[in-house]
């Protein structure tokens, strides 16, 4: 069969486009304004307290005698990341400054204001996430979109989508009018599970939620644990941004984009002779 003139399909409603993008402002300024917090005091602990001595991970300068360097700390491993973590670079420059200042909101040290845009842009991804949550609830879209078929989740289809998209081979036809079940899976993990672990994570770390629900802390083992797990939700909301942005350009990105800004995606329909 030929390949036949692209049409348009309908493949994200409104609501779907809308707080996508707010999301993808919320998140960007939470990260960075994150990592200006983290900055303060760039060390993870587990437990109640933090154990100077004894961090799981570390990112700090570190005075040697070739000078200042940047080390990263993981368990009993390091790594010298000078310049890039830990360590500027710049000669004259002694602070122990964890991420770089174009990584972070404000760009200069100032945790009070790193705190309040942090603040600010976790009240709209709450109020987004909710938004979002409760249409693709009521609204059909997660019945209809997210969910994966029986057929979907047989293993070998499973199977075949990651070979497939291993090859950079992508759904054509009827079968990109919908998501395949790695974006399904990939999509129900992070708005279902660990998006909402880092918002509950980041409630643990405020004295007004742990005077109000005492108990909730203790799921994470503290307020150290609790802030090592928020730590990590976001390192991996990070890495799904990046697979997601290069499996948008892999597949074409003006057809991605243009879905996600008009609701319309371009399939190739096949002629029959």
């Amino acid at each position: 069969m030929a390949k036949g003139k692209p049409i348009l399909v309908r493949r994200h409603g409104p609501v779907v486009r809308i707080t996508h993008w707010l999301n993808v402002l919320a998140v960007s300024l939470l990260l960075m304004s994150g990592l200006q917090i983290f900055n303060a005091h760039p060390a993870l602990y587990w437990g109640h307290k933090s154990t100077f001595a004894e961090p799981w991970l570390s990112i700090r300068m570190v005075e040697t005698a070739e000078g200042p360097r940047g080390i990263t700390t993981i368990g009993d491993r390091y790594a010298d990341t000078t310049g890039v973590l830990g360590w500027t670079g710049v000669e004259g420059d002694r602070r122990n400054q964890a991420f770089p200042g174009w990584s972070t909101i404000p760009s200069w040290r100032d945790l009070a204001s790193g705190r309040r845009w942090h603040f600010f842009f976790a009240w709209l991804f709450v109020i987004n996430g909710l938004v979002y949550l409760l249409a693709a609830v009521f609204g059909g879209h997660l019945r209809r979109d997210l969910l994966p078929t029986r057929e979907q989740l047989k293993i070998r289809h499973i199977l075949h989508e990651v070979v497939a998209h291993a090859r950079l081979r992508f759904p054509t036809g009827d079968a990109a009018r919908t998501y395949n079940v790695l974006q399904k899976g990939s999509y129900l993990a992070v708005a279902f599970v660990l998006l909402p672990l880092m918002v509950v994570t980041g409630l643990c770390m405020s004295p007004g939620f742990n005077a109000a629900l005492p108990g909730l802390i203790d799921l994470f083992g503290g307020r150290q644990g609790a802030r090592s797990v928020h730590f990590l939700t976001a390192a991996l909301v990070v890495l799904f941004v990046i697979f997601h942005v290069a499996m948008v350009v892999a597949s074409g990105t003006w057809n991605n984009i243009r879905s996600m800004i008009t609701g319309r995606y371009a399939i190739d329909v096949e002629e029959r002779p």
